[in-house]
């Protein structure tokens, strides 16, 4: 048969049909919507930005079109994701279900992998040179805590045909699990490794170049992007869930830190590698860098004084003076030996890389970077000033992206997160594929005008009693969102000795294990801090009630967020509104995303903060959130949520 004669493959809206009379669904506008507009994003080479409400089924609306044209093109697709548990659901239920709704509809079963970091994957080389380790020569009884875990790592990574540690059950602790792996720039490469064969890690990546989807994390995709070598599979389509949390995620991937703690650790490990001494001049370098950081203050830097220069000058030559000691290989060495030798070889060059890129933002004057002294954690931090640079040229400029989530339309416009992620202009669509929830008629949106403007002394008397009254009127039932662990700890010891419902805090037990309990019950209330924003899904009569103490605007004291600001005001924009205010937009729409998770559910946000009614900028907040019926009338709202109870 001749290429003209070829069957046409079936359109996107015939798949779709297929896929979800096959899953038991019925047909939503919103999601063809979507899948169309994809599917035309994909053949037209131009990157498209969607807004998908909960409930709109935003994932088959993009699988559906990005399977099709996997099939037809016969290349990959990448997906990628900003969350573990997203990840997993696509992987573990939403793509086989739709792998075997498509099976007879296509050319041949649709086929798919995961690709996570490769920390995430237990390392044969790691656990290969912690054989003669001294615990393996102890009884159970004398193992250590941590070294029990490995133990167990070690006789799982016989059985496992992964070494994927979203597979070990029950898991590990971090600390255990970081004895057993290896970052991606400590890795010694499959050629040079002794397991290279048998690596998990690059069995996962070899799966990822045969399928048509290769599910991953925004990290993963941000280190393709920035690395010179390409980490994922070859793809011309990258489709990209929880786009909200892209920048974040870009940003932290491309964040360097240097602390006396890591130079220590790393002198210490070029010791017991034989490094002529290069090691004791290091520690000494750090101690005299740990002294000088006790003197200065934390927060942006944009000079430094000729003391600390010549202490970072000093530690940059230590550390390729210890790399060039312990980077030459000796003869008749111990693989093991040797890899660990070009592991810490890796790493010394990327803290040197670290602070050669921290003296070029003094000595070149260069804007591109921040850098700033943080006390908690007592690192000197670089960071890039805006990521957008990065993604115009890096992943816009070399394929077609598609962005998603249920908040891409802050203050009512797709074109602030598209400015943030450096989207080049007249390239791109977008669509707000809306939801099948009705916002108007099955939420309120409250907002306490008459309390007090938050302050920095906590909750105030009068908030506290708002809260209990509104909690009882719902009888329970309530997501407390606080902008401050300070705040959620605060409102739960004053609220407890006054309400007969159970409160749960988040951090008195695992975060899953609280909103589990939390989703089991009518009457419990759930108070937390900034994880619990994003993420929590409790439909039905569980929840009817979020509050949110306060517009979650960043802390002013974040460096890099304030350097965002300060170059917004320089460039003659607003730094406020483009920084702080979109920052406090997304985390309110996607708290307040929190209330309608099913077309039943009906209830109240409650905002707690008068300035959302009462300056400029709350109309911008607003706009960003769900549109619902709202208020300021206390009374209104507690009659309301004392009808869903009785109801």
């Amino acid at each position: 048969m001749s290429d003209s004669e070829q069957p046409l493959a079936p359109s996107t809206p015939e798949l779709l049909d297929a896929a979800v009379t096959a899953l038991g669904g019925s047909r939503r506008e919103g999601q063809l919507a979507m899948a169309e507009a994809v599917t035309a994003a994909i053949d037209d080479e131009r990157h498209l930005a969607v807004q998908a409400g909960t409930g709109t089924g935003k994932s088959l609306a993009y699988l559906v079109p990005a399977i099709r044209h996997a099939q037809q093109s016969k290349t990959t697709v990448v997906v990628s994701t900003a969350t573990i548990a997203l990840q997993n659901q696509l992987v573990q239920r939403d793509l086989p279900r739709l792998a075997d709704a498509l099976e007879d509809h296509l050319e041949r079963r649709p086929t798919f992998a995961i690709l996570k970091g490769r920390s995430n994957y237990v390392c044969l080389n790691k656990l290969g040179a912690d054989e003669e380790a001294p615990e393996a020569l102890l009884d159970d009884t004398d193992i250590s805590w941590t070294g029990r875990h490995v133990k167990r790592v070690h006789e799982w990574a016989q059985e496992t045909e992964t070494g994927d540690r979203d597979d070990l059950d029950p898991g590990v602790p971090d600390l255990a699990w970081k004895q057993v792996s290896v970052s991606a720039k400590e890795c010694l490469g499959a050629s040079r490794c002794p397991h290279g064969e048998e690596c998990f890690a690059e069995h996962a990546r070899q799966a990822s170049r045969e399928v048509d989807i290769v599910v991953t994390n925004h990290a993963m995709l941000a280190i393709d992007a920035l690395a010179d070598v390409d980490i994922l599979p070859e793809h011309d389509v990258t489709v990209i869930d929880e786009a909200h949390e892209l920048d974040g995620r870009i940003t932290s991937v491309a964040t360097s830190e240097i602390s006396p703690r890591i130079l220590k650790l790393a002198a210490n490990r070029g010791g017991k590698l034989g490094a002529d001494g290069k090691e004791d001049d290091l520690t000494d370098l750090a101690d005299d860098f740990d002294a000088l950081l006790k003197t200065l203050d934390p927060g942006r830097w944009t000079t430094i004084d000729e003391t600390t220069r010549g202490s970072l000058n000093g530690l940059r030559d230590g550390l390729w003076s210890l790399r060039e000691a312990i980077a030459r290989p000796r003869d008749g060495e111990e693989p093991d030996k040797a890899a660990e030798r070009v592991n810490l070889a890796n790493h010394l060059e990327d803290l040197h890389d670290a602070i050669v890129r921290i003296l070029g933002v003094f000595d070149a004057g260069t804007d591109q970077d921040v850098v700033w002294l943080d006390s908690r954690q007592e690192s000197l931090a670089v960071a890039p000033l805006s990521v957008a640079g990065l993604l115009h040229d890096n992943l816009f400029g070399e394929q077609t992206v598609i962005l998603t989530s249920a908040t891409l339309a802050i203050g009512g416009r797709f074109d602030v997160l598209a400015a943030n992620w450096g989207l080049p202009r007249g390239s791109w669509d977008s669509l707000d594929a809306g939801s099948p929830f009705n916002p108007e008629k099955s939420g309120i949106l409250y907002t306490a005008k008459h309390l007090p403007a938050p302050g920095r002394d906590g909750l105030a008397e009068e908030t506290l009693q708002e809260i209990a009254e509104l909690i009882t009127a719902a009888g329970g039932r309530t997501l407390g969102l606080f902008s401050s662990k300070r705040a959620a700890v605060q409102a739960a010891e004053a609220l407890r000795p006054r309400l007969p419902f159970e409160i749960l805090l988040q951090g008195e037990d695992a975060t899953g294990a609280l909103v589990e309990k939390f989703s089991r019950s009518e009457n419990v209330c759930l108070f937390g801090t900034l994880s619990l924003w994003q993420g929590v899904d409790v439909p039905g009569r569980s929840l009817s009630l979020v509050i949110i103490d306060r517009i979650p605007f960043p802390r002013p004291d974040d460096p890099l967020l304030q350097a965002r600001s300060e170059a917004a005001n320089a460039a003659g924009r607003s730094g406020f509104m483009e920084v702080s205010a979109t920052h406090a937009a997304l985390l309110m729409a996607q708290g307040a995303g929190r209330l309608l998770r099913s077309v039943d559910d009906r209830g109240v946000v409650a905002v707690l903060d008068n300035r959302l009614v009462t300056k400029r900028y709350g109309g911008f907040l607003r706009a960003s959130l769900p549109r619902f019926w709202d208020t300021t009338d206390p009374a209104v709202v507690r009659g309301a949520l004392k009808r869903l109870v009785s109801s």
